[in-house]
């Protein structure tokens, strides 16, 4: 837990225990403390809620070109809530929410790539990294995971018998099961012999050697790291955008070519995929999925032939 130093110290502090408390995740901390430090050195004299010590650190970040303004400007309107009484809080549409782009969907060898070199990571990462990873990036993808969740995995959650791992502390509260193969398991247990070594007194499955959680910004940095052991011959500025979230939408991929595959109702099966991802609704699951044209046309689901021949009246538009 980051420190605070200016008067929203204990402000900031109570706010973050009582969202613990209900459940939410601690990813606010760096902003907020960012926030602090900043309204500590720019405007000590200011009350810490005033209008001009509010705006004047989104536009001292702003001009720093910091990136993820949108969610750090939603901590600090959060904090405001959370005071309540004069506390100013930002306007929604103060900083625009970025960009959707479109996720790059790993090809199979691709996949077999970043899995290889997450097995025998190079760096100077410490050894409970380099012994977590290959479970925990097989595991995020195998089980659709958000970064987030994957990383707060409690050992003591994971059902080895019955393959079920409850996912509490999740976006927007949307408690469900993910469900692991047996290979999964299997790959599970092999980790967590080792594990026991330096992290016998944390809860969380992927400890650091310190029993922390491996946090959000080391995930980053290691899956990264992989992607760019996984292309070695290609610069990094020319590699497509790959996010950890990309292991996630080709789980979501990859559900519904089984089913176009295997001539499942596609009408009746996307609610399952919206509560097994645990979004909030059906939109927000239809942004996972992404089917690349070849898996399209070679999907034995779909009999091209009789499309073609649907609308024979149609030949006689064509040239």
């Amino acid at each position: 837990m980051k420190s605070f130093t200016g008067k929203l110290a204990p402000v900031i502090s109570e706010c973050l225990r009582r969202r613990n408390l209900l459940g939410f995740s601690g990813i606010q901390v760096k902003s907020l403390a960012m926030f602090d430090e900043c309204r500590l050195k720019r405007h000590p004299n200011l009350e810490a809620s005033a209008k001009e010590s509010v705006r004047g650190w989104v536009d001292c970040e702003t001009s720093k070109g910091c990136k993820a303004m949108f969610g750090k400007v939603g901590a600090v309107r959060m904090l405001a809530r959370h005071m309540g009484g004069g506390a100013h809080a930002l306007p929604p549409k103060t900083v625009l929410p970025p960009k959707r782009c479109a996720p790059h969907i790993l090809a199979g060898e691709e996949l077999a790539a970043l899995l290889a070199a997450a097995d025998d990571i190079k760096g100077n990462f410490e050894d409970a990294c380099k012994l977590m990873f290959p479970t925990l990036i097989r595991l995020m993808h195998a089980c659709g995971l958000r970064p987030n969740e994957v990383r707060l995995v409690k050992r003591s959650n994971i059902n080895f018998d019955a393959g079920e791992i409850p996912m509490a502390k999740t976006k927007r509260h949307k408690e469900r099961i993910a469900a692991a193969s047996d290979d999964m398991l299997r790959q599970c247990r092999k980790y967590g012999s080792p594990r026991v070594f330096w992290g016998s007194g944390g809860e969380c499955f992927f400890a650091r050697e310190n029993n922390e959680p491996l946090s959000r910004d080391g995930l980053w940095k290691v899956f990264n790291r992989c992607r760019r052991q996984a292309n070695p011959d290609v610069p990094a500025n020319m590699l497509p955008r790959l996010r950890p979230y990309g292991l996630r939408h080709r789980f979501a991929s990859a559900a519904l070519q089984k089913w176009l595959g295997d001539g499942k109702d596609l009408y009746a099966m996307p609610p399952y995929s919206q509560a097994y991802m645990g979004h909030e609704n059906f939109s927000h699951a239809a942004y996972c999925i992404h089917l690349p044209p070849d898996n399209l046309l070679n999907s034995p689901g779909i009999d091209w032939s009789s499309i073609d021949e649907a609308n024979p009246e149609a030949d006689a538009w064509r040239t």
